[in-house]
C-alpha cells in the first residue's frame, strides 16, 4: 500500500510539473494558473485509475468547495482506458456461470464496444428469447450488450481508495483544505464505486426506470436480461442511435431534434418531481437519440434518490427560481439540509438575489445552470457546507439543461419545470393533512388582523 501511496504523488508530481511552463513557473495570472493546475491533476486521476475517475466526478459536482478551473477539468474526464483481452473478459464470464460466451450465447464478439475503468462492454446476440421484466419479449437473435466488470477492478480500487483516503487525512491535517473536508470526499466516492462495483444495481434501476416510463413512447431503456446477468456482469438490449456529438447525422436522417430536446426534459423533471429517483449521470454517452425519434438512456450506474419531503422542498426551490424569490429559495434549501449561519443569512440573500435577477439570457430564456452552480458557489464563499445529494441533484439538472441545449439551443429548462412546479405545489396545497397542519398558523394570522 506504501509502494501505491508513493505512485500516487509520483503521478500528481509528474502531471503538475509538466504543467509549470503553462503557469508560467507560478507567474501566471490566478485563472491562468489554476487552470494549469487542474489540467495537470485531471491527466493525473486518469492516469491513476477508476477509484480517481470517480473522485473527480465527484469534484465536479461541488463548485462550492472547488475552484471553477477544477469543476471544469473534472467535468471534462474521460473514463476510457485502453481494452484488456478478450480472454480475460472471457475468464470473468466462466467464473460467473461456469461456461463459455458460445454456450450462453448465439454470438459473442472478442472486439470489445467500450472499455472504461470499471468494466468493459463487448457486443453478442441471444439464444433463445427472453420476457424481460417489463416490456415486449426479446427474440432469439436479438443484439445484447455483455458489461463485465474488469478482473481485479474491485480490489485495486479498494485499495486505492485506501491510499487516497490516508492521502486525504494527512492533507487533513496541514490545514491546507480549508473549503472541503477531504476524508468525507472519500468516503463518498467509496459509496458511489461500491454501487457501481455492483452491476446488479444499475440493472434494476434500469428495470424500474424502463417502469416508471411505460406510458410514455419517446423515452426508451434497455431491457435486461437477468439469467445472463450477476454482480459482475449485466447484459442488455443493444440500443442503436446517435450520441449527442452526432447530432448533425440524426437531423439529416430527419430526427426532431427540438421536439426531443423539450420532451427529454419534461421526462427528467417527471423524474425529479413524480417518481423522486433519477438519472444522475447524463453525459453524451449515456444518452441516445434513436431513429425512432426516441430517446435512450444508458448506463444507470450512478442514480439519485429523493424523499417525498425532498421532492417537495426542491420543488419549492425550483418554485423561487421560476417566481425569483430569493426567500423562499433558502427557507426550503434550509430543509434539505442547507443550513446559512444566522450572521450570514442577509449577504447570501443578497447574492442570491442577484444571481435570480441575473439568469434571463438575451433570447428571453432561462440559464438554470448559472443559477444552479452560483448558488452553490455563493454557499461555498460563505462556508456553508452543501449536502452532497442537494450538489448532485443542482449538478444533474444543469446537466440536462447544456443536453436539451445541444439538441435546441432556445430551449427555457426553468419554463419546461414550471408546470410540475404548480401542479405539485397546488396538490399539496389541497391535502388535508397540509391544511390541517397549517391552519392553526392561518387561523392565528387571520385573528391578528381582525384585531389590529
Amino acid at each position: 500500500m506504501a509502494s501505491r501511496g508513493s505512485t500516487v504523488l509520483r503521478v500528481l508530481a509528474k502531471h503538475l510539473l509538466a504543467e509549470v511552463p503553462a503557469a508560467r513557473f507560478g507567474l501566471a495570472p490566478g485563472r491562468v494558473r489554476r487552470a494549469a493546475w487542474a489540467r495537470g491533476t485531471r491527466r493525473a486521476f486518469e492516469e491513476l485509475g477508476p477509484a480517481f475517475v470517480k473522485l473527480g466526478q465527484l469534484i465536479s459536482v461541488r463548485p462550492d468547495e472547488f475552484s471553477d478551473e477544477l469543476v471544469a477539468e473534472m467535468r471534462s474526464m474521460q473514463d476510457s482506458v485502453p481494452p484488456i483481452p478478450a480472454s480475460a473478459i472471457r475468464a470473468v464470464i466462466a467464473a460467473e456461470f461456469a461456461a463459455e460466451p458460445e454456450e450462453l450465447f448465439a454470438t459473442f464478439e472478442d472486439t470489445p464496444l467500450a472499455s472504461a475503468s470499471i468494466a468493459q462492454v463487448h457486443r453478442a446476440t441471444l439464444s433463445e428469447s427472453y420476457r424481460p421484466v417489463w416490456g415486449e419479449v426479446l427474440p432469439p437473435g436479438a443484439d445484447v450488450v455483455v458489461k463485465v466488470v474488469r478482473p481485479g477492478a474491485a480490489e485495486s480500487i479498494r485499495a486505492d481508495i485506501a491510499v487516497a483516503r490516508r492521502l486525504a487525512a494527512r492533507l487533513a491535517g496541514t490545514g491546507l483544505a480549508r473549503r472541503f473536508d477531504p476524508v468525507a470526499l472519500l468516503d463518498e466516492s467509496a459509496v458511489t464505486v461500491e454501487r457501481e462495483l455492483d452491476l446488479r444495481q444499475e440493472g434494476r434501476f434500469a428495470d424500474r426506470f424502463r417502469f416508471d416510463f411505460r406510458d410514455d413512447p419517446r423515452v426508451v431503456v434497455p431491457r435486461i436480461v437477468w439469467p445472463r446477468s450477476t454482480a459482475r456482469m449485466l447484459t442488455m438490449e443493444y440500443m442503436r442511435g446517435w450520441r449527442l456529438t452526432e447530432l448533425e447525422a440524426a437531423r439529416a436522417e430527419g430526427v426532431d431534434c427540438r421536439g426531443l430536446a423539450v420532451h427529454g426534459a419534461t421526462a427528467f423533471m417527471r423524474q425529479v418531481f413524480v417518481h423522486g429517483r433519477y438519472h444522475a449521470d447524463l453525459h453524451p454517452a449515456n444518452l441516445f437519440v434513436t431513429p425512432d425519434d426516441t430517446i435512450a438512456y444508458l448506463d444507470f450506474g450512478i442514480v439519485g434518490h429523493l424523499t417525498p419531503e425532498e421532492r417537495m422542498n426542491i420543488t419549492q426551490v425550483m418554485a423561487a427560481l421560476v417566481y425569483r424569490d430569493a426567500d423562499r429559495a433558502l427557507t426550503y434549501s434550509a430543509k434539505l439540509g442547507v443550513h446559512v449561519p444566522p450572521d450570514r443569512i442577509e449577504a447570501v440573500r443578497r447574492g442570491l438575489g442577484k444571481l435570480l435577477d441575473g439568469t434571463t439570457r438575451r433570447d428571453g430564456t432561462r440559464d438554470f445552470a448559472l443559477f444552479g452552480l452560483g448558488f452553490l458557489k455563493l454557499l461555498g464563499r460563505h462556508g456553508v457546507r452543501i449536502p452532497s445529494g442537494y450538489g448532485l441533484l443542482i449538478k444533474s439538472l444543469a446537466t440536462v439543461e447544456g443536453v436539451a441545449r445541444a439538441l435546441y439551443p432556445e430551449i427555457d429548462i426553468v419554463a419546461t419545470a414550471q408546470p410540475f412546479t404548480t401542479r405539485i405545489l397546488g396538490q399539496a396545497m389541497g391535502d388535508p393533512a397540509r391544511l390541517r397542519e397549517r391552519m392553526p398558523a392561518a387561523v392565528r394570522a387571520a385573528l391578528r388582523e381582525l384585531v389590529a
